[in-house]
């Protein structure tokens, strides 16, 4: 028998993870031998991480500091372009391809999220979970490792669109609506329905920023 414990997780992980949490939030600088000693890993590592996260656009340089990057307002424009496609062809394909179990699972999630409308942080956690099954279901890996990617670049945006009055509640049901499409197999509407969500999503986003902006002036 193995006496060896479970596997480490790598720095880069550990370091993805804290951005997602926001542990670090845009603006936050990342030093090489703090994060070494919070991971308990050594500084090769932490470096070789930090280097790829700065190849993806997660990082981003501050002379000679690296820092949490943040997204401007043509990048943010960008990442939802992207971001609805892959969503929508995410969806199209689960319902051609999500199995029964699946779907289940989509299901009780849109129903037990209903418990989380006032607590924005759990249900933005939950609204991952979520999106993350309706990724599983396309049942296309590539798919899903592009997805991942645009998820990731959406922790670089420090506050939840959910938050927003009333946004959490519309969210749940645009994802019982996507989940009926699944169900259906119907493919055309799966596609529109997560589309629609997006697109609300990014509105909802725009119009706080905006009411922000006016506030702060």
């Amino acid at each position: 028998m193995s006496d060896r414990g479970p596997p480490q997780r790598d720095a880069y992980e550990l370091i993805l993870e804290a951005i997602d949490v926001g542990t670090y939030k845009p603006g936050d600088r990342l030093v090489e031998s703090e994060l070494a000693e919070r991971f308990g890993v050594s500084r090769t590592p932490i470096r070789e991480a930090l280097q790829r996260l700065e190849t993806q656009s997660l990082l981003a340089r501050d002379g000679r500091s690296l820092i949490v990057a943040s997204l401007d307002h043509n990048q943010l424009a960008e990442l939802y372009v992207v971001r609805t496609e892959l969503e929508g062809l995410a969806a199209r394909l689960a319902a051609k391809h999500a199995t029964p179990e699946e779907v289940r699972v989509l299901r009780e999630m849109t129903e037990s999220d209903w418990g989380l409308l006032n607590d924005p942080t759990a249900l933005a956690r939950a609204n991952k979970r979520f999106h993350r099954q309706v990724h599983l279901g396309s049942h296309n890996r590539y798919l899903v490792q592009q997805l991942d990617l645009v998820h990731r670049t959406m922790a670089l945006l420090a506050t939840t669109s959910l938050a927003v009055e009333g946004r959490g509640e519309s969210a749940l049901n645009e994802h019982r609506a996507i989940v009926e499409a699944i169900e259906r197999g119907d493919s055309d509407a799966a596609d529109a329905a997560l589309r629609a969500h997006i697109s609300k999503a990014y509105e909802t986003r725009l119009k706080h920023d905006a009411d922000g902006f006016a506030a702060a002036e």
